[in-house]
């Protein structure tokens, strides 16, 4: 197939998975390409409630893209096999993680911006804080003209068919694995 052949399309879902980090950097770095680009972004975050690196980044940089980035901290900290990692109560992570998916389905379809990410989506999922079902749903009603784009580890298989790119990070060293802890400014 020839270069004229290919076409460009309207808008794309991306998705960023796997065991090992860099999900979340990704996602950023499309955050900047984007808006380098002169698109609208929302930057939506599901599981991180703490102060972390790329909050205190988005928070720096919002004056300078004013109605350009959108940010929603919507997280109440890693819920994981139904471990508690924060005082929230199961049920304040369950409404925390709706109210969040609310706010990206309605960025997401309402055509005013050109990106919606929405980091830790598929820990929610795969915690049971929200189901595959609304994570369908944000996939089939996003605006026709807005990307999407999907992190967090365990995103469904079965669904990988209604996505454009997919990229899953693979572990193969991990320095937690040798009891260390996560380090500001690398790992958070």
């Amino acid at each position: 197939m020839a270069f004229e052949d290919y076409k460009q399309k309207d808008s794309v879902i991306i998705v960023y998975t796997g065991d090992n980090k860099g999900k979340t950097s990704a996602s950023l770095g499309l955050m900047v390409r984007a808006l380098g680009t002169g698109w609208r972004v929302a930057y939506i975050q599901f599981i991180k409630m703490w102060e972390v690196g790329e909050h205190n980044f988005i928070r720096d940089i919002m004056p300078v893209y004013r109605e350009k980035l959108v940010f929603y901290k919507g997280g109440k900290g890693f819920f994981e096999a139904g471990e508690l990692s924060s005082s929230a109560t199961k049920e304040e992570h369950v409404a925390a993680a709706r109210r969040t998916l609310d706010f990206a389905i309605e960025s997401s379809m309402n055509g005013e911006l050109d990106l919606v990410i929405c980091d830790e989506i598929n820990n929610a999922v795969s915690d049971g804080l929200i189901t595959k079902m609304d994570l369908e749903y944000l996939i089939d009603n996003k605006h026709p003209r807005t990307s999407l784009c999907l992190t967090g580890r365990n995103f469904p298989m079965d669904l990988i068919s209604r996505v454009d790119i997919a990229t899953d990070m693979t572990k193969i060293k991990h320095h937690y694995d040798d009891r260390n802890l996560a380090n500001k400014g690398i790992d958070y």
